[in-house]
């Protein structure tokens, strides 16, 4: 008898095991001092949280996230899944694809936006993954348990339901989007890496939004940057080498000053 693992299983599944794989490959990158953003020493002084910690709150979001996925693809199960992916053309997966980026951009902004303006909300829920000052690649779901519920989990689910995919598209769509998400929180500038190259929501751009001067700004995630221009939340930023190694993501003064005055 073989044992065959349902579209829904692996939809819910595979996301976690890549994103704890692909967080491993940064884990052995980390040593290279001449492509990260901070130093170990700055990691070590600026975050308030142990490696630990991070982990227990990851795992927990992605027990979660496993509960509601499973919910979600019972209610909306449809047997006929994998037949409509092999019939599909390529034009109808690239639109469910950018039909889905969109709405979880879109969610994500809005959402993420105002657990930061809202002083409240922000001290009891998001510093919490602001507490990553200096980010690192398993921390990007490092978050309280109510925002990853609120942001990651209803911000999925909308997007698998708005684009009407199946849960075989989904397998590789949520696993691009956890994929772009540790990507974004990698702290590094790798030479070739595509998606620094192809997405101005990429490493420095998070990274910019994960410091001081940039915790009002640089609100998208994961894909775009549309709605920061949009909405005037978008900070610029010059690409540095830092002195002693590494890089540097600077906001751009001229920028700094017109948005003081």
């Amino acid at each position: 008898m073989s044992f065959v693992l349902s579209d829904e299983m692996l939809g819910t599944f595979v996301p976690i095991l890549i994103y704890w794989l692909y967080s491993g490959i940064y884990v052995l990158l980390e040593r290279f001092e001449n492509y990260r953003f901070h130093t170990r020493k700055e990691e070590e002084e600026k975050n308030l949280v142990s490696k630990k910690t991070v982990v227990k709150g990851v795992l927990l979001q992605q027990f979660t996230q496993a509960v509601v996925s499973i919910i979600l693809f019972n209610v909306t199960g449809d047997a006929s899944g994998a037949a409509t992916d092999s019939n599909a053309s390529l034009i109808v997966l690239a639109r469910q694809f950018i039909t889905a980026m969109v709405a979880l951009d879109t969610w994500q902004y809005f959402m993420h936006r105002y657990l930061h303006y809202n002083k409240f909300l922000y001290k009891h829920i998001h510093s919490q993954h602001h507490r990553l000052v200096v980010p690192y690649a398993y921390g990007a779901l490092y978050n309280h348990p109510l925002e990853g519920l609120l942001i990651d989990t209803v911000g999925g689910a909308l997007s698998f339901l708005l684009s009407g995919m199946s849960p075989r598209t989904s397998i590789y769509f949520f696993s691009f989007a956890i994929i772009k998400a540790v990507d974004d929180h990698c702290g590094l500038w790798l030479p070739g890496n595509l998606f620094q190259v192809f997405f101005n929501n990429n490493t420095a751009y998070h990274d910019v939004h994960h410091q001081l001067h940039g915790n009002k700004y640089n609100f998208s995630q994961p894909f775009f940057v549309v709605w920061d221009k949009i909405l005037g939340t978008y900070m610029p930023y010059t690409l540095e080498k830092r002195e002693g190694g590494g890089f540097e993501a600077r906001p751009i003064k001229n920028y700094m000053n017109n948005k003081d005055n």
